[in-house]
């Protein structure tokens, strides 16, 4: 059977030697020990590879542990494909209600999005109004009065 160290482990599935203790304290890995060296088997791998793909999937370390705990059922793993039949069922629900909420907030966004550009549009238009009003009149003052000279009889 082969063997692998913690440091095998943890550069093939990406993750820390940290992780890989943390899931031994919890239960979901058992490595043997040398002194002060775990040494993992087929078993481990497959169970570490269960979990990585258990916690992408959104699942608790608690409903993994309780979904892998059911292999060593002698029920011909029925026990464990019916939980894990049920524990899918139920997060694709979920899941499901998270993106309708997703593209709900998503329109929600576009039309506020939306009327606040509109409205910046019409701002900028108003000021782009105001400031041809301001740069036609500067400098007028009224009408020009007419000149009166000595010429003239009043």
């Amino acid at each position: 059977m082969r063997t692998y160290s913690i440091r095998e482990l943890a550069k093939e599935f990406d993750v820390t030697a940290r992780a890989l203790r943390f899931y031994e304290d919890k239960g979901l890995l058992s490595p043997q020990r040398n002194g002060q060296m775990r040494i993992y088997n087929s078993r481990d791998r497959a169970r570490l590879k269960l979990v990585l793909r258990g916690k992408r999937l959104g699942f608790s370390l608690d409903d993994i542990r309780e979904m892998i705990d059911l292999y060593d059922m002698e029920d011909g793993q029925v026990s464990q494909l019916t939980l894990t039949v049920e524990k899918l069922r139920s997060r694709i629900k979920i899941l499901e209600r998270q993106k309708l909420d997703v593209e709900l907030s998503i329109a929600d966004l576009q039309s506020a999005r939306d009327q606040a550009e509109d409205m910046l549009q019409q701002k900028i238009e108003a000021q782009e109004s105001a400031a041809k009003i301001s740069r036609s009149s500067a400098g007028f003052a009224g009408p020009i009065p007419e000149m009166v000279t000595s010429d003239d009889h009043i």
